[in-house]
């Protein structure tokens, strides 16, 4: 069993009702439009709490600036490694860098999305580099970053036109390497945050609320998930590749809601 974490920067749930690609998989998933990020809902604080599974004043990191953890807590790579797991990222946002600590990645490819015309263009070489390398290298967790809708959400607003096409895009990229993946996979996909107007970090619905979308044989059955939070990817990913989680965290696996 190997898992995929696909996150979506920004992708609000009711952003894509009407994207058959999203439908499609969703329809043979376990699901929730109505899963909690945390505060501040902002992308590096929810990444890092999403993979060390505790809130942000427990890991310190409140702004996209990287902070060293005063009380360091293992995140995802981190337990993995020590179990003798093989961990992978794809990511054009080089702040998320300092998710897993040195040492702990098998494998490393980031695109810097100002080489090639925007986010857009980064994530499309993202995935094919995502669909290559899993075909050659079987891989226990990758976690596959696509940052353009919170680009397209600050540009031109959140719902925009040209927002909602950003949407479009990652869910054609996530159709592309789903269906490129050999059936021992189980594909998470999510968001970090939400966002409203042109911006996000506050409180309001729509900048906390987020999907969570697992689809695979680790999943056997279809239907909503209840009560989820952000913190519970990283229990869950654990949960399916049988390691223990940190003593440290918080959230609890999302296998135990099926």
């Amino acid at each position: 069993m190997k898992v995929l974490t696909i996150l979506v920067d920004g992708m609000r749930p009711d952003s894509f009702t009407n994207v058959d690609a999203a439908q499609k998989i969703i329809s043979r998933s376990k699901s929730t439009m109505s899963a909690r990020t945390l505060m501040p809902s902002v992308t590096l604080p929810c990444h890092f709490s999403l993979f060390h599974s505790v809130e942000p004043s427990r890991h310190g990191i409140t702004t996209n600036l990287y902070m060293p953890q005063v009380r360091p807590i293992r995140g995802i790579c981190e337990v993995l490694r020590a179990s003798g797991k093989s961990c992978a990222f794809f990511y054009d946002w080089h702040e998320l860098r300092d998710l897993a600590r040195p040492g702990s990645l098998s494998y490393e490819c980031f695109i810097n999305s100002h080489n090639f015309g925007g986010y857009a263009g980064s994530g499309k070489l993202l995935t094919d580099a995502t669909i290559d390398f899993l075909y050659n290298n079987p891989t226990d967790f990758t976690f596959f970053y696509d940052g353009y809708p919170d680009s397209a959400g600050h540009s031109f607003g959140w719902m925009s036109p040209e927002y909602m096409d950003s949407v479009k895009n990652a869910w054609d990229n996530i159709t592309r390497i789903v269906d490129a993946l050999p059936e021992d996979y189980t594909v998470i996909i999510l968001a970090d945050h939400g966002g409203h107007d042109r911006c996000h970090g506050t409180d309001m619905p729509e900048d906390m609320t987020i999907p969570i979308v697992i689809l695979g044989s680790a999943y056997n059955k279809v239907g909503s998930l209840d009560n989820a939070n952000i913190m519970d990817v990283a229990p869950t990913v654990l949960d399916i590749l049988g390691v223990e989680p940190d003593k440290e965290w918080e959230g609890h696996s999302l296998l135990l809601r099926q």
